[in-house]
């Protein structure tokens, strides 16, 4: 994979015409929910987003959130299928957020998921063990019938193959959490076509985790006993083809950087992409989902310090954001790439100080990391041969612009390394002689006058 980038980059380079196409569908989503459901930062964050020139963003619908008394055992007596039916104030934050997002051009993605109220479960019991599909039926049924005329695009569940959303994961030590998921799915996606203003909806499959163990079912694995598929992608049992119009996966990678390689064979994050374009492609020969899926990355993001765990600096984060964003730009499957999150969560107040994500491209306490002003300008550099390959993308403007490549070697000052002009799609590409110790920025003028300056990068 990273040969083929790099190759991708030299053509870019030589070829600005033929690039300016190369991935037209490509979309770019952004998470952010600690602020986007909050009344006093929706909108001002909803207004950063699309500064960033940014058009879509992603909205997990808790299920336990939104049903009510979702700690009874005792299904409480009222129509599931009906919003209306609902508690008052129960829509209210989803809906001010879709509204507003509307309001500037913004389409919202919504991820229906666990956990879910008890007595919801066959075991009425749990929050997240063996929910039953007819009640999930209803609840999407619901959430596409209040929604269904402002959202276009959906999945269902989100990393199911992980027990913080899905249980159980294993069951006399083999994967189950496959088989619950696909009768979840087959009623989530009937019960969002159930609406007639949803009929053309695309629904997303997947939603996995990158990566397995004892407790999380490794996402190809997953794939393929959701599918009744065995190791060789073969029929095990007469299951019929599901219905998808793309799969979603969380290409998450570790501190080693996007070209880590996962030793074991069914797990996928950002470096070993085409393994899920394989596997996609011989379940739809074996007839188990439509032939052709595309691959929807609708969460991704690089953890930095203070995280010292899985964490890298924030010197770094730039430089392996747009690396990773650019092994998803050059493979033609991929149809949408993602930021996770705006701002890092919230320190725990007790046991491990920094255990939520801290992938945003602001601290928790708001303050801007590097990553931030990358996320405008992401500047990828890669070392091949004696040369470095940059690829490069202005966000705010997906119209042909031009931008300033800036050279730092060791201990020097910066200096013009050339003026490039992009794409009519804002990309852009050049090739530099390797030097040790170099460094790279890029410098770009918004049409207001506005002068913005990315962080320094090294080749990788």
């Amino acid at each position: 994979m990273r040969r083929l980038a790099t190759l991708t980059l030299l053509l870019l380079a030589a070829l600005p015409a033929v690039a300016a196409d190369a991935s037209p569908r490509q979309v770019m989503t952004f998470e952010a929910p600690r602020e986007l459901l909050d009344d006093r930062t929706r909108d001002v964050t909803l207004d950063e987003i699309r500064g960033f020139a940014v058009d879509r963003v992603r909205q997990l619908v808790y299920w336990k959130e939104y049903a009510p008394k979702p700690r009874n055992r005792k299904r409480p007596s009222f129509d599931a299928a009906n919003p209306d039916a609902y508690p008052g104030g129960t829509w209210g934050r989803l809906d001010r957020l879709v509204d507003a997002a509307g309001a500037r051009g913004i389409s919202v993605q919504l991820t229906l998921t666990g956990p879910v109220p008890k007595w919801a479960t066959k075991s009425r019991r749990s929050y997240v063990k063996k929910p039953r599909p007819g009640e999930f039926r209803a609840f999407a049924r619901a959430v596409g019938r209040r929604y269904g005329d402002r959202v276009s695009l959906w999945s269902i569940w989100n990393e199911p193959n992980h027990p913080q959303f899905l249980g159980p994961q294993y069951k006399k030590g083999r994967p189950f959490s496959p088989k619950i998921y696909r009768r979840l799915y087959r009623a989530g996606y009937d019960g969002i076509h159930a609406s007639p203003a949803n009929a053309t909806d695309h629904v997303l499959i997947g939603e996995t985790s990158p990566r397995g163990n004892s407790n999380v079912v490794r996402p190809l694995a997953f794939l393929r006993k959701m599918l009744c598929l065995n190791g060789d992608y073969r029929k095990t049992r007469p299951c019929k083809k599901l219905p998808a119009d793309g799969y979603a996966h969380h290409a998450y990678t570790t501190r080693s950087g996007p070209f880590f390689v996962p030793p074991d064979a069914d797990d996928v994050t950002i470096g070993v992409l085409p393994r899920l374009v394989r596997a996609l492609d011989r379940a739809g020969r074996a007839g188990a989902l439509p032939r052709g899926l595309d691959v929807y990355l609708t969460e991704f993001g690089i953890q930095t310090l203070p995280d010292d765990r899985s964490g890298v600096s924030r010197k770094k984060q730039p430089a392996y954001l747009a690396l990773s964003e650019h092994i998803a730009y050059v493979n033609p499957r991929v149809a949408l790439f993602s930021q996770y999150l705006m701002s890092d969560d919230l320190p725990r107040e007790s046991g491990y100080r920094f255990g939520g994500f801290e992938s945003g491209l602001r601290r928790s306490d708001g303050r801007r990391k590097p990553g931030y002003a990358a996320f405008r300008l992401p500047l990828a550099v890669e070392g091949y041969g004696g040369n470095d390959v940059l690829w490069g993308l202005v966000r705010p403007m997906r119209a042909q612009t031009t931008v300033t490549l800036e050279v730092k070697r060791g201990g020097g000052s910066w200096r013009k390394l050339a003026d490039v002009a992009t794409t009519s799609t804002g990309v852009y590409g050049f090739r530099a002689r390797h030097r040790a110790k170099q460094k790279y920025r890029v410098k770009w003028t918004a049409p207001d006058g506005k002068r913005y300056t990315g962080p320094p990068v090294r080749a990788y």
